[in-house]
């Protein structure tokens, strides 16, 4: 059921003019962000421009060494390639586990604490191609970090997101949301090992982002808050740490060949959900629960991703297991 409408713009988008760059990113000082798996990859590159460009960043990440290590980083970066940011940069840490949905209302209730607003959340963490394992509360790994996590820390923090509006969320997802398994979302037989391979479950994940982001900003849909979702393209990153796991070998050498040869860079590749997180815009031309590509430029995604149905059905799935698997305490 994968919009091949889809895959045929996004083989377009090949010959057409990045639509944004870092010079294109407004003054942000006086903003407030939390970006998640914010200290490598895509994560780190949109940190150190939102921090250049002078918001104050969050990285909500699940490693306090590897955060404080990319805040170090990232602040000698900012003040080699930003000369035009007043003062220190402005960077912090915020654990944040995705594995484990206690832990992901935990941390949003831990920011909420600091009676800050929360001007721009982007949900940039994720996991890839992983072998088939159980989150900490007994879900599919994939899913779980991928959309489950982000589903509770965002919805947790959404009061304040609303309060500080005008505000944006940018939930990335992947061309890979083309390919789930059959049905789309297989509520049933989520966590059977057999109905699904590691491909097709990282489908699964990043088509049920885009369902979030597309059910939430309905939700929003008379606040100022724009949810938007990014595919950031072929980037070089540690998601495809797993490629030999899948393919053994001779995958894992083409894949780093490849991704040597035409990958993108973090920095350019995070400029799709910078433009979502930053440019004017978005708040000008009013543009909420759309689908955005590489670099910027914005297409249909697939079918199943369109279903209103079947957004509605995953929030409500999504709803039922955190309240099960989460005590509600005040």
């Amino acid at each position: 059921m994968a919009s091949s409408y889809s895959q045929l713009k996004w083989w377009k988008s090949h010959f057409t003019s990045d639509r944004y760059s870092h010079p294109q990113i407004p003054d942000l000082s006086g903003k407030i962000a939390i970006v998640t798996g914010a200290n490598t990859g895509l994560g780190y590159a949109t940190t150190v421009a939102l921090a250049g460009n002078g918001a104050r960043v969050f990285l909500a990440c699940r490693s306090k060494q590897r955060a404080l290590d990319a805040i170090e980083n990232a602040k000698k970066e900012i003040q080699k390639n930003y000369p035009q940011l007043i003062g220190e940069p402005q960077l912090e840490f915020l654990e944040l586990d995705l594995n484990s949905m206690t832990k992901c209302r935990d941390a949003a209730r831990a920011f909420l604490a600091k009676d800050l607003p929360l001007h721009i959340l982007v949900c940039n963490s994720g996991i890839m191609f992983s072998p088939y394992e159980l989150s900490a509360d007994g879900i599919e790994a994939q899913f779980a970090v991928n959309h489950l996590g982000h589903f509770v820390f965002t919805t947790e923090l959404l009061p304040k997101i609303k309060q500080s509006q005008p505000s944006r969320i940018v939930v990335l997802s992947s061309i890979g949301h083309e390919n789930p398994v059959p049905s789309g979302i297989d509520f049933d037989t989520l966590n059977d090992e057999f109905k699904s391979n590691s491909i097709n479950r990282y489908g699964r994940s990043k088509l049920a982002n885009v369902l979030f982001a597309n059910a939430l900003a309905r939700r929003v849909s008379k606040e100022q808050v724009y949810v938007n979702v990014a595919h950031p393209g072929y980037v070089s990153t540690e998601l495809i740490r797993h490629s030999k796991a899948l393919g053994g070998v001779v995958l894992d050498k083409l894949i780093q060949v490849m991704t040597k040869l035409i990958a993108m860079s973090p920095r350019k590749g995070a400029l799709t959900q910078l433009y979502l997180a930053t440019s004017p815009e978005i708040e000008e031309q009013d543009i909420r629960g759309r689908y955005f590509i590489p670099i910027a430029i914005e297409i249909e995604p697939s079918a199943f991703a369109r279903d209103e149905e079947l957004q509605e059905k995953l929030w409500t799935f999504s709803e039922k297991l955190y309240k099960e698997k989460v005590k509600s305490t005040n």
